[in-house]
């Protein structure tokens, strides 16, 4: 069979909707932080992280033309306040692009193995590959200006070890000692430490500078709770002697001009939300110690509810744009009946 007849499945039809939604939201973002940014070294990152989205959006539109697939709305131009006053310091831009090309790494990584029509493969291959050079980018020029936030080190092995106790995986009780904590462990509780910080700040920027109350509020409710869980991963760590981590100054600016849409906004924290939410999964899943398994699961669904008090909020303005689905059989068949 001709693969061009061959229809997009729903995940495929997800991938490149998603892809979509995420890839005009980041440039959108982007392009207000390149009118602002002034470090030499710093400003072609996040030239080359605008040029990446600005790719990844063509090649989409290529595909839903081909498709017959009707454009999402996504964000554009009027999302963005281009004559709003600087917002972020220059190494919050690069610490920026670095998350979202994370979050763009294990994305259409997904997108890659949910795909089956080469077209959709070709492109999330190749997007996948553009998200890890901007993300080797962006890191090399962190270490160059001594920025990058590193894990912190412990002795290598010098010697092969079993478990030798069912103990190994407690953690629950209270009264009992828990033995130390992991590299797999320290790395998740780190990973999960840096992307509350970044969540922070963007929550701060967002709330000073939106003009709706409901968002301001929402905004600072979702700053505690990052505060909250930055402060219980770094309990853990601290109790190993294991030092907090160093994150580089990623501040913002006193503005509060409206810089990006309140629809903008509100959208990007529940990207953010999806992503810690994930990667509280993964860290749960590799966690042997009960009790960080157990943290994980109690903050994910905080997050959870959290992410749901915010997607109220954008329905009850009109800002969710709602993803492709199949039709509701039942109420095709009334609405006959009424005809």
């Amino acid at each position: 069979m001709d693969e061009k007849n061959i229809h997009l499945t729903a995940a495929e039809i997800a991938s490149v909707w998603t892809g979509y939604m995420n890839d005009t939201l980041a440039k959108s973002i982007l392009s207000f932080m390149l009118k602002h940014v002034d470090d030499p070294e710093i400003k072609p990152v996040v030239q080359h992280a605008y040029d990446n989205f600005t790719n990844q959006i063509d090649q989409l539109h290529q595909i839903f033309e081909e498709e017959n697939f009707a454009v999402p709305n996504g964000f554009t131009e009027k999302d963005v306040n281009m004559k709003a006053p600087w917002l972020f310091t220059d190494v919050f831009c690069l610490t920026y692009v670095t998350h979202m090309a994370r979050i763009g790494m294990i994305t259409y990584s997904g997108f890659v193995t949910m795909s089956i029509k080469k077209e959709i493969r070709d492109y999330s291959i190749q997007a996948l590959q553009d998200m890890a050079a901007l993300y080797d980018h962006a890191v090399e020029i962190a270490l160059k200006k001594g920025i990058n936030a590193r894990h912190p080190y412990i002795e290598s092995p010098k010697q092969i070890d079993y478990v030798d106790s069912k103990k190994y995986f407690s953690g629950l009780n209270p009264f009992s000692d828990k033995r130390p904590l992991n590299a797999i462990e320290i790395s998740h509780l780190y990973m999960n430490i840096q992307t509350n910080e970044m969540g922070v700040r963007l929550c701060l920027a967002f709330a000073q500078t939106s003009p709706s109350k409901v968002v301001q509020d929402f905004m600072i409710r979702c700053k505690n709770v990052s505060q909250k869980h930055i402060k219980i991963f770094v309990d853990n760590l601290m109790a190993n002697d294991i030092g907090a981590p160093q994150v580089p100054d990623i501040a913002v600016s006193d503005s509060t001009t409206q810089t990006f849409s309140d629809k903008l906004m509100m959208f990007h924290m529940s990207l953010l939300m999806s992503a810690g939410i994930g990667n509280y999964a993964t860290a749960a899943a590799a966690s042997q110690r009960l009790d960080l398994a157990a943290n994980y699961e109690r903050l994910s669904m905080e997050v959870a509810k959290l992410a749901k008090s915010g997607a109220d909020i954008m329905i009850d303005n009109n800002w969710l744009e709602q993803p492709p689905g199949t039709r509701n059989r039942e109420k095709l068949a009334k609405n006959k009946e009424k005809n």
